[in-house]
């Protein structure tokens, strides 16, 4: 059993993700000891703990209710995890939007706090629209994300108008102490930058994922609205918020169905802690603030490597915060259960009957794109050894390691342990160890033209050309040409004895890859 790391994104930051080769068993103490390159998970999750305490901080220092500090913590908490951009700077805009957005949600959210058929009706429509914004990428999925947990956050609190001036204090100053430690004290992106996200599928009308998303998510949560209300006219925004976190990151029937499945047990292991941990202390401040530290920094550093123990965390504070609220007790945590398991139910009937999105549909799409950056990156390598200063081969290896991470995810459900389709496993794990093949031969490319010393060589010509006609045998065409035919080069040198290495290996998978894909699909869920 060995574990890969690939650039991703997690819960909806761009980081480092880490899955399992063998059966999906993973242990406590393999997930706070998976790879983690540069400790780059180490460092923003410690970055989470200082910029949201920071943030309750300043808080209770404005003074603040007990109610508005926790709204201020759940703002900071989302500025650090659903703010995604590549950039600092696009980080620092996103941001500054997140109050423009989210504001007029909770303002809304507890205007209609006494008429419910109306709450129910506008916050159908905020699911719809933070769904829908995500075709426009990482800054429409932040904003989308922070515009639901506004409103989210109005009925845990039981928001009502007269609270709305402190609880959008809170907000702007969590938002404030957020952005000092992340853009000024703890700028961890200005040492180790974030890998660019893939753009999201496209297509027009219905055959773009985010549009039938956006229709998905909203059936699920009104489903979840109805039956969560028949268990609990009090807590019934949970099975809400379980419906539409479980589709965030998603994009196929497949893959909803796995993480609503991860959910559920996170929940339920987080239950289990909840009933150890948080009803004892029942609110006891000093180790109950000391426990949210621990589980804001198991959110953030376990998102990465599993959903299920990121939701365990989720679970354990939640369990705290009501217990500073005072009003936790073990039936408030079975009830908790069964709204996560009617929310999971809504994600799964509407992504059955409702635009249904199959996971070939969706594999197929990030394959071809990881296909054709392997090729960009083989055309621009070749050209970099060509003595072409502008090629940037380590842009396009960054861009296939990303893409390769989305097609991970498109068929997580045909490798997940209890997928019964056997042979459809097989064949989707062959395709996932060839692309790693793949990547790993383009990014020994890279190195090699990275060599200011290496140059061009006659016969990387010819293998250039036989990696696009491996291609081609993949997706009919490819963009761009890697090199024209030349004369008067180098016959031989070291360093395009690597590179030629490395394109022979390319060649090999790549016509691996198309007689399997030739003899069938990997994915038909």
């Amino acid at each position: 059993m060995s574990w890969r790391c690939v650039g991703m994104e997690f819960g909806t930051v761009p980081a480092w993700s880490w899955h399992l080769d063998g059966g999906g068993r993973t242990t406590v103490k393999k997930m706070f000891t998976a790879p983690d390159p540069g400790l780059f998970r180490l460092r923003i999750s410690l970055r989470a703990v200082l910029g949201i305490g920071l943030a309750v901080a300043v808080c209770e220092t404005a003074g603040l209710s007990l109610p508005a500090s926790i709204t201020g913590a759940l703002a900071a908490l989302l500025a650090l995890f659903a703010v995604a951009d590549p950039t600092v700077r696009g980080q620092a805009v996103t941001t500054a939007l997140l109050p423009v957005v989210g504001l007029p949600v909770l303002a809304l959210a507890t205007v209609l706090h006494g008429a419910p058929t109306a709450r129910d009706t506008a916050w159908l429509a905020v699911v719809f629209s933070g769904v829908y914004a995500r075709r426009w990428g990482s800054r429409g999925h932040a904003l989308g994300i922070f515009a639901f947990m506004m409103f989210f956050t109005a009925q845990f609190l039981h928001a009502v108008p007269d609270r709305l001036p402190e609880l959008c204090v809170a907000v702007a100053l969590s938002l404030a102490a957020a952005s000092a430690v992340r853009f000024g004290v703890w700028c961890v992106e200005r040492r180790t930058p974030l890998p660019a996200t893939p753009a999201p599928l496209g297509g027009r009308g219905l055959a773009r994922p985010a549009t039938r998303q956006a229709f998905q998510a909203t059936a699920a949560c009104a489903f979840a609205i109805a039956a969560g209300e028949v268990l609990s006219h009090q807590r019934w925004y949970w099975a809400v918020g379980t419906a539409w976190w479980i589709f965030v990151n998603t994009a196929s029937r497949g893959e909803t169905l796995v993480r609503g499945f991860r959910r559920v047990v996170g929940t339920v292991t987080g239950i289990v802690a909840g009933l150890l941990v948080a009803v004892p202390l029942h609110g006891a401040p000093g180790p109950t603030v000391l426990l949210i530290a621990l589980c804001v920094f198991g959110i953030f550093y376990t998102a990465a490597p599993s959903y299920s123990w990121m939701m365990f965390f989720v679970t354990v504070m939640a369990g705290l915060l009501y217990g500073l609220l005072g009003v936790l007790h073990p039936g408030l945590l079975g009830l908790r259960l069964a709204e996560t398991g009617v929310g999971a139910l809504g994600a799964a009937l509407a992504v059955a009957t409702v635009l249904p999105i199959t996971t070939h549909t969706v594999t197929d799409q990030w394959v071809h794109r990881a296909l054709h950056a392997v090729h960009g990156c083989t055309a621009a390598a070749a050209r970099r050894l060509a003595g072409d200063e502008e090629a940037n081969p380590a842009s396009r290896a960054a861009e296939l390691e990303a893409l390769l991470g989305r097609v991970r995810m498109a068929l997580a459900p045909l490798v997940h342990p209890l997928s019964p389709l056997r042979a459809r496993k097989a064949r989707a794990r062959q395709v996932l160890a060839l692309l790693d093949a793949c990547a790993q031969e383009a990014r020994g490319l890279v190195a090699v033209a990275a060599d200011p010393d290496a140059s061009h060589d006659a016969r990387l010509t010819a293998a250039c050309r036989r990696v696009e006609t491996a291609v081609e045998a993949l997706l009919g065409a490819v963009p761009e040409r890697a090199l024209a035919a030349r004369t008067g080069v180098p016959g031989h040198h070291p360093g395009a004895e690597q590179a030629l290495s490395h394109l022979h290996g390319l060649e090999r998978a790549l016509v691996a890859l198309a007689a399997l894909l030739r003899g069938s699909s990997p994915a038909q869920a």
